[in-house]
């Protein structure tokens, strides 16, 4: 082409910016993008400060492995049982409640004080005559050869009898009486150091579980038991292995439960609201040893 202006027939001329030069159009659509840019990351802070500021506070979000894994409820806490027997107006005379029950097909007797003073421990047989002692059972046991206390047996603050054999213990210290399962019991020495009593047997139920023992025959079952602080005695009136009467324990909803002098010659007595008293084992011709102790209820 000559010159510029000049075109020919088959050809066309496109009109546009001088080269360099940046079109209106171009200039605005720049600034537009670059203002849209702005209120977005403006948005993006905004909506971020949000959620921060109203988050849940002293939430935790759930940890899991996928998006259904189910959120673990809270444990529910046990509640408190019934104590057992019937209610006593604190006005009335001391005694004994027996309660009758069957558990598992286990017969049982719960001896239930009422109105009566902390336990103490005994050594030779109480005077059945003193119409305040409304319930006695025999204690720890006595060894075969010589005839001692067997386990550990503190006596108002006088250590009687020294040893572990046995991990189930009751501590009777400043009117509290503690019934546990526990090899090294702190509460041996502060029942030497405050006058208090202590002595130990088999455990049966320890923080509402089941203990297993070696013995395996079965006699009639004693056991000194606390459900929810409440102290009483369970006696089986069948002949028992001391898994099933344990187990009876446990369903009865007993925490803790340790062994008493069993079978069927062990001696003792309660005596009810009427004040009519009623002996365990007198039939049976039994020889008094020095040493034979006993849980009174006075």
């Amino acid at each position: 082409m000559a010159k510029l202006n000049e075109i020919r027939d088959d050809e066309f001329r496109v009109i546009g910016p001088r080269r360099g030069a940046k079109s209106s159009s171009t200039r605005e659509s720049g600034s537009r993008g670059w203002w849209m840019a702005l209120v977005s990351v403006v948005l993006v802070l905004m909506a971020g400060l949000a959620i921060w500021l109203f988050r849940p506070k002293g939430e935790i979000p759930p940890k899991g492995d996928g998006l259904f894994d189910p959120v673990p409820s809270p444990a529910a806490t046990r509640p408190s049982p019934k104590p057992l027997g019937r209610s006593v107006d604190s006005l009335t005379a001391p005694f004994a409640e027996k309660l009758d029950t069957t558990i598992n097909d286990v017969v049982l007797s719960v001896y239930i004080p009422h109105n009566t003073q902390p336990p103490v421990l005994t050594v030779g047989v109480p005077d059945q005559q003193v119409r305040k002692a409304v319930l006695a059972f025999q204690a720890a046991d006595i060894r075969a050869d010589n005839r001692e206390i067997l386990g550990s047996f503190v006596l108002k603050g006088d250590l009687l009898a020294r040893g572990k054999s046995k991990d189930g213990f009751c501590a009777i210290i400043d009117g509290t009486v503690t019934v546990g399962v526990e090899e090294n019991s702190s509460l041996f020495e502060e029942a030497v150091e405050k006058g208090g009593y202590f002595f130990r047997q088999y455990s049966l139920v320890r923080n509402g579980v089941l203990e297993e023992s070696e013995i395996k025959n079965k006699t009639m079952r004693k056991a000194l038991c606390d459900r929810a602080g409440q102290i009483f005695v369970a006696v089986s009136e069948t002949d028992e292995s001391m898994h099933d009467f344990a187990q009876a324990l446990v369903d009865l909803g007993v925490d803790n439960a340790i062994y008493l002098v069993g079978s069927h010659s062990s001696f003792g007595w309660y005596r009810d609201e009427s004040g009519a008293q009623t002996y365990f084992c007198a039939d049976v011709h039994r020889k008094s040893y020095r040493n034979e102790n006993y849980i009174v209820w006075y």
